[in-house]
């Protein structure tokens, strides 16, 4: 750690002679040392995932050395993580709890919003209070004093983090115990996203996948290739959680309607849309969508916009939101739903 921040101040994004050796030691003898301790972290080794990134052709300005599990945190750009990381002007490196704070777009990296990493923190902290009440070295913001927008980046996606100055760096039994304390406060998190239906901040499980999988068509890969997660950023749906959520938002919506007077007939399966409704000789046509998100944001195919538009102004669209899904049993089934009243004769656009 201490060679790192002395030649920090030689920064530049050329592989000169000292960002070689700044690169030998982040991802390589860093690293190295944190795997030989994955017993102490109680950790299995196929489990403990170390990394460390000082930048792939240019150098950045804040090198980071990670420690995640392989599972919840496949990518540095996805779900949450320990990390060393060394301040631009080497005075101090954070070993920080924090986030994935880029997405990859397939070309190049993109900074993730400030207020969306903001609101995951939020979430987190009250689940780690207790814990954090027995230290009182912890920090809830980080000055990398970096000058480019990466490396000011990781301010906003830090949770907690311990501040090691240049000139006072522990010995190897702090630093380690520090760091048992960090995954325990990492292993936390990861038991508590497995049962929270969305995670604010984070991008709708059906948004995340068709993000996903027009990246695919697209021919884009994440960096390594790493697999979608199972949590994260967002959470990935399996057929039966989705199926799960797609009866209990039409019998929702169904409800809804027959309570204004509507006949609710469920065309979902033979139509472009899924309710039929009909009160007198009025007709109307209702898409539903289910999502255990917000609701802020949802997919519409292309087809489904265009038969709206044939529609419009006898057609609604339903958003049941904030779905809460049970997955204690065999089956996934939903626990608590809320449905925003229908835009009813509006137009709708696509996502």
């Amino acid at each position: 750690m201490s060679k790192v921040m002395d030649l920090q101040p030689s920064w530049t994004s050329k592989n000169t002679a000292e960002m070689q050796d700044r690169g030998v030691i982040i991802r390589q003898e860093l690293p190295a040392s944190l795997r030989a301790h994955a017993a102490a972290l109680g950790t299995a080794p196929d489990e403990l995932g170390v990394e460390g990134r000082d930048g792939t052709g240019l150098k950045t300005e804040v090198p980071w050395v990670r420690v995640f599990r392989r599972e919840q945190s496949p990518s540095a750009t996805t779900g949450w993580y320990v990390v060393y990381l060394f301040s631009g002007s080497g005075q101090r490196v954070y070993l920080s709890l924090n986030q994935g704070t880029t997405i990859w777009t397939g070309g190049d990296y993109k900074a993730r919003k400030a207020e969306d990493l903001r609101a995951r923190v939020g979430w987190a902290r009250p689940l780690l209070t207790e814990a954090m009440a027995t230290r009182q070295d912890l920090h809830q913001t980080i000055q990398l004093d970096a000058k480019t927008p990466l490396g000011r980046g990781y301010g906003p996606g830090n949770v907690v983090a311990i501040a090691y100055e240049r000139d006072n760096i522990p010995g190897r039994d702090v630093l380690l115990a520090d760091l048992l304390f960090m995954t325990g406060l990492l292993g936390t998190l990861y038991e508590k996203e497995r049962f929270a239906p969305h995670i604010p901040g984070g991008s709708a499980p059906e948004v995340l996948e068709a993000e996903q999988s027009a990246a695919r068509t697209a021919g884009r890969r994440t960096p390594g290739g790493t697999k979608p997660p199972r949590s994260g950023q967002g959470f990935l749906l399996t057929a039966s959680e989705r199926k799960a959520i797609e009866f209990h938002s039409v019998r929702m919506a169904t409800e809804y309607f027959k309570a204004q007077g509507w006949s609710v007939k469920d065309v979902g399966a033979k139509e472009s849309f899924d309710l039929l409704l009909s009160r007198g000789d009025e007709r109307c046509r209702a898409e539903v969508k289910g999502t255990t998100s917000a609701g802020t944001e949802v997919i519409l195919t292309r087809v489904e916009v265009q038969k709206q538009r044939t529609y419009y102004p006898h057609n609604a669209l339903v958003v049941v939101h904030s779905i809460k899904l049970d997955r204690t049993g065999d089956e996934p089934l939903p626990a608590v739903a809320s449905c925003t009243a229908p835009a009813h004769g509006s137009s709708t656009t696509e996502t």
